[in-house]
């Protein structure tokens, strides 16, 4: 190239610096969090909170080991290995991951090249006048051999391709929250069967000794029979009541093998690949820490994937505002081109081209109104899902406190009613041994007793599982560090909510 193409070139090169400083402009709203109105600076339940900010999450502690159990422990660990639901979550997290490489590849320029060897007639039809008139024949064939390099760059003067790349971006932190969340999803769900199946064996365990203290009641009844000192209806009751038990024994067996199904599910394995053997119910539901911080809400994975997905949204609102503005490309390219072989890449052959191109869509029928009006609707959806999602996440939190705090209170009450059960039993049965009291009275105190033992292991396995949700609903359970760490900012955010309600009712 000479000196003399290089200063003809001095206009475009100007263009090109302008595009460039014209390159730190995007259009389009700069993305600002949905604010939300969260009500009272505390949960109603009587514990601190600070309006929920998601963050990227961290590695949470392994809350299921509150509940002493090293079986449970085991087969969590096999949720990150086997389960099908956390590896269809990380393949979209990884196709996520692409899409942002693909989005900043526009960054670049592209190049391209392309060679073709060709043979045709370049005639004409004045030509063909001229050589029919000379005698010659029309036109004449020749050989084209050619090769070139094409670079192309569209400058990202309103930002188009940074917006692109912002909601992509967005789009792949929101996936690796689905990740999180379907983990804890999985560790939630194999955690509360688990805890269901001990407490379904903890219930085998009472039937079959119901079952046996049935059995000796009925050898009672058929010995006091002989001796003639009851009817044969006592007899009968005493049979009926027993196989009574025995269906139930058997009926639990059935929601234990589902259960025990549910849980090889969760850890990626076939029913017949996987068995828990029977075991005593070990675990206990922790105690319920005082003054949980609602700045715990922030490891909710499924809060942190709306609120980036609000994000991606905001800025999708920039690209399609991006349409309306002339889009600047900048080519050049450069090859050789000859009529035969041997000179085709010898320096009279070269050719290339270097220039600017500014396109601008003048009418397109509505398309980029429309595209923008379809952007900032839907950002507009993801605001109300991120709002939904938080004020789901507060009421999930808000539930199993109650619920823990309730069952609690009914387990004290309950314990109490089973020993009441078990004391009238006893005296039933003796005077029953005595002759004082018909067989009436042993069945009906056996069935209280018995209905007493099955509801103190229910509410045993709702608090269980109420703790197993609450751990969840606070994004994967808490440690007295956590608590320690947090609660100084909790306490701290409650007073400046305190003082902004007080000083909006002075004024």
């Amino acid at each position: 190239m000479t000196q003399q193409d290089l200063f003809k070139l001095k206009p475009l090169l100007a263009m090109l610096v302008a595009s460039l400083a014209l390159a730190a402009c995007s259009v389009g709203p700069d993305y600002v969090r949905p604010q939300m109105d969260t009500g009272p600076a505390i949960f109603k339940e009587g514990q601190n909170w600070k309006p929920a900010q998601p963050r990227d999450l961290v590695a949470d502690g392994k809350w299921w080991e509150m509940f002493g159990d090293p079986q449970l422990n085991a087969l969590v660990a096999q949720v990150d290995i086997s389960n099908q639901n956390l590896a269809l979550a990380e393949a979209n997290f990884r196709s996520a991951v692409a899409l942002v490489q693909s989005s900043r590849s526009a960054y670049s320029p592209t190049l391209s090249a392309s060679a073709g060897a060709s043979r045709g007639s370049s005639g004409s039809a004045g030509a063909s006048s001229s050589n029919a008139a000379s005698g010659s024949s029309a036109g004449s064939v020749r050989n084209s051999y050619t090769f070139s390099l094409t670079a192309a760059w569209e400058a990202d003067i309103w930002g188009k391709v940074r917006r692109d790349v912002e909601s992509s971006q967005a789009s792949a932190q929101a996936s690796a929250a689905d990740l999180a969340a379907a983990r804890l999803s999985a560790q939630a769900q194999v955690a509360q069967n688990y805890l269901q199946l001990r407490v379904l064996d903890a219930q085998q365990q009472l039937l079959e000794e119901t079952v046996q203290a049935y059995e000796r009641s009925l050898q009672v009844a058929q010995n006091q029979y002989a001796a003639g000192m009851v009817a044969k209806s006592d007899v009968i009751q005493a049979q009926t009541q027993l196989k009574s038990a025995q269906a139930s024994a058997l009926d639990n067996g059935v929601t234990r093998a589902q259960v025990e199904h549910a849980i090889a599910l969760l850890v990626g394995k076939t029913p017949a690949q996987f068995a828990l053997p029977r075991a005593p119910l070990a675990a206990v539901a922790p105690p319920v820490p005082q003054g949980v911080p609602s700045m715990l809400l922030e490891r909710r994975p499924d809060v942190a994937a709306a609120e980036r997905r609000v994000a991606s949204a905001n800025a999708k609102i920039g690209v399609a505002k991006a349409a309306y503005f002339p889009s600047l490309t900048l080519s050049a390219s450069g090859g050789y081109q000859s009529s035969t072989f041997a000179d085709w890449f010898t320096l009279p052959g070269r050719v290339w081209s270097l220039g600017p191109q500014l396109a601008q869509t003048i009418f397109d029928g509505g398309a980029r109104a429309a595209a923008t009006d379809q952007a900032i609707a839907t950002y507009d959806g993801t605001v109300a899902t991120y709002k939904q999602t938080v004020l789901t996440a507060f009421q999930e939190v808000e539930d199993n406190l109650a619920a823990l705090r309730i069952l609690e209170q009914e387990a004290a009450v309950q314990d109490e009613a089973l020993q009441a059960a078990r004391q009238a039993l006893a005296l039933v049965t003796n005077q029953y041994q005595a002759g004082t009291v018909s067989y009436v009275n042993v069945i009906t105190a056996q069935a209280a007793a018995l209905s007493a033992e099955r509801a103190s292991l229910d509410i045993r396995n709702r608090r269980m599982a109420a703790s197993v949700l609450l751990a969840k609903a606070l994004g994967g359970g808490w440690d007295s560090k956590s608590l320690e760490d947090l609660q100084p900012l909790a306490q701290q955010s409650a007073e400046q909510a305190k003082k902004l309600k007080d000083n909006a009712v002075l004024r």
